[in-house]
């Protein structure tokens, strides 16, 4: 078959309709299951030397020897003093030898699995293992129709409905902040969202001893678990973010607490921004962030030893014109980069980001995202928060921008396939059948090969321009616009077992009429 320079692209490429995009379930869409269990087969790029991270390591234990550490919390800061820390009780402050973190640190396990309720969803996490999560918390929603306005429940579901569809997302995140659901009940909500409309790993904010336990126990209910079954393994996760410079808060130390004892995953993360909350320097900046992050894993160690901890990293800079956070910029990549560095160090499993702080999804959005992933990914992490629907430096999700991420997200998966090097793969039969001068459209192993052969697009418009043109010009946003609203429109939820349905209803009314469960102050 000689096909003309002439001939439109769409007219070879099906499954396409007007102003949309490739629909996100195109021929080759059964490709997207090899992106449920990631691993990353290159070599993890570095900023440091050996030698370079060995020193900011040894600084940042002279910082928890000399500074420590101030703690709000007056359990976590017993725990502290009963686990070997020094404890200044009338400042508050916390101060480590480095032997006790050296000692903490060696227990802590090097790879773990999140389990999920469909074992084929389980989240193996550390070595080359990359797990991806939707962005995580931001109060506003903005979608291209409606314009940007507070989050709602129903936005929370619909993102959670998007999370399930897309292979590529394998652990869920708070997507944006039901603020139509009071405070007191909205982790009942989000969490029984989460559990009913997904089979993947859920989230749970640290918000207090109360809102975890609730959670923790529709967790187990889910499961079909009993008290101890649940934590004899990882079923969700939290995020931890001290407050730099070298601070831990209440809930935030009560979360390491009552997730390390419950055996469930810690991210443990500083996020720390060079030339405000950090040194202006990225060594600097780094350094503070890993004493920080020290400090968090010796709390969960001495509450359970071998308790599963990701290193966190979100450290970049700001714009020393206005003090506005910037993501996206090369100091943003080659901190990830170190980061990844002394998370190896450690031999932890490393946790990183995707973000920008563009506020709208436009070029800005998509190049600094893409900056991220790049410093990531290629920086070696095993988990990413903020992996789609991030802007506005973290106070907005974007549905559009969701869209454009999963596109990015689904190109890195591509890139972590295994490329052949058969004889198969090398098709010196191919070059011998075209011969001199001729294509290789027609010949026998492109036409074995053709349907799978090549990643096809979620959101780009490889049409030329004419008939890009005559179909109404749409951009990426656009297309985003109409495929988040198509696949919202053809969601299937998992199955779910009638019994607990019923049952996690009940509990969300008993604790809902009892007043929920406010976070701390």
């Amino acid at each position: 078959m000689k096909m003309s320079e002439a001939e439109p692209r769409s007219a070879r490429r099906p499954g396409r309709r007007p102003g949309a995009g490739p629909v996100a379930d195109a021929p080759a869409s059964d490709r997207s299951r090899s992106y449920r269990h990631l691993q990353n087969p290159y070599e993890p790029l570095r900023v440091f030397s050996d030698d370079q991270v060995a020193a900011l390591h040894e600084s940042a234990l002279r910082i928890l020897e000399t500074q420590g550490t101030k703690v709000l919390s007056a359990d976590a800061r017993r725990r502290y003093r009963e686990g070997g820390a020094e404890l200044d009780e009338a400042t508050q402050v916390v101060r480590f030898d480095r032997a006790l973190i050296t000692r903490l640190l060696a227990l802590a396990p090097k790879t773990f699995t999140m389990h999920s309720i469909d074992p084929e969803r389980h989240v193996p996490t550390g070595g080359r293992h990359v797990a991806l999560a939707p962005t995580s918390g931001p109060p506003n929603i903005m979608d291209s129709a409606n314009g940007r306005r507070a989050g709602t429940l129903l936005d929370y579901r619909n993102l959670i409905k998007l999370c399930q569809h897309f292979e590529v997302i394998h652990v869920l995140g708070g997507t944006v902040e039901p603020q139509d659901v009071a405070v007191n009940v909205r982790h009942l909500e989000m969490m029984r969202s989460q559990l009913l409309l997904s089979d993947k790993i859920p989230l749970v904010f640290a918000r207090g001893h109360g809102q975890i336990t609730d959670s923790f126990e529709m967790i187990r209910l889910a499961h079909g678990l009993t008290a101890e079954q649940f934590r004899e393994r990882p079923y969700t996760y939290t995020v931890i973010n001290t407050n730099s410079p070298l601070q831990l808060d209440i809930p935030m130390a009560d979360g390491i607490v009552d997730f390390a004892a419950a055996g469930q995953v810690l991210i443990i993360t500083p996020f720390t921004l060079a030339g405000a909350m950090a040194p202006v320097t990225l060594a600097g900046a780094l350094t503070l962030a890993h004493a920080e992050a020290l400090a968090g894993i010796a709390l969960a160690q001495m509450t359970r030893p071998g308790a599963p901890i990701i290193y966190g990293s979100f450290t970049s800079n700001v714009d020393m014109k206005s003090g506005a956070p910037a993501f996206g910029t090369p100091e943003y990549v080659k901190a990830a980069f170190g980061a990844g560095q002394l998370a190896r160090f450690l031999g932890l499993p490393w946790r990183s980001s995707s973000a920008t702080a563009s506020n709208t999804p436009d070029a800005q959005s998509a190049y600094e995202a893409q900056m991220s992933l790049w410093g990531a990914l290629m920086g070696g992490c095993n988990f990413m928060l903020h992996a789609a629907g991030w802007l506005e430096g973290g106070l907005t999700t974007s549905y559009e921008k969701f869209i454009l991420d999963i596109e990015m997200l689904q190109m890195f998966a591509e890139i972590f396939q295994p490329v052949g090097a058969t004889p198969a793969d090398i098709a010196l039969e191919a070059v011998a059948e075209v011969g001199y001068g001729g294509h290789f459209f027609g010949c026998a192993h492109t036409m074995e090969r053709y349907r799978n052969a090549f990643y096809a697009p979620l959101v780009s418009d490889w049409r030329n321009y004419g008939t890009w043109f005559d179909d109404g010009a749409h951009t990426a946003t656009e297309r985003a616009h109409n495929i988040w609203q198509d696949t919202l429109r053809r969601y299937q939820a998992p199955a779910r077992d009638a019994a607990v349905t019923e049952a996690l209803d009940a509990f969300v009314a008993q604790r809902t009429a009892a007043g929920g469960a406010p976070p701390p102050g």
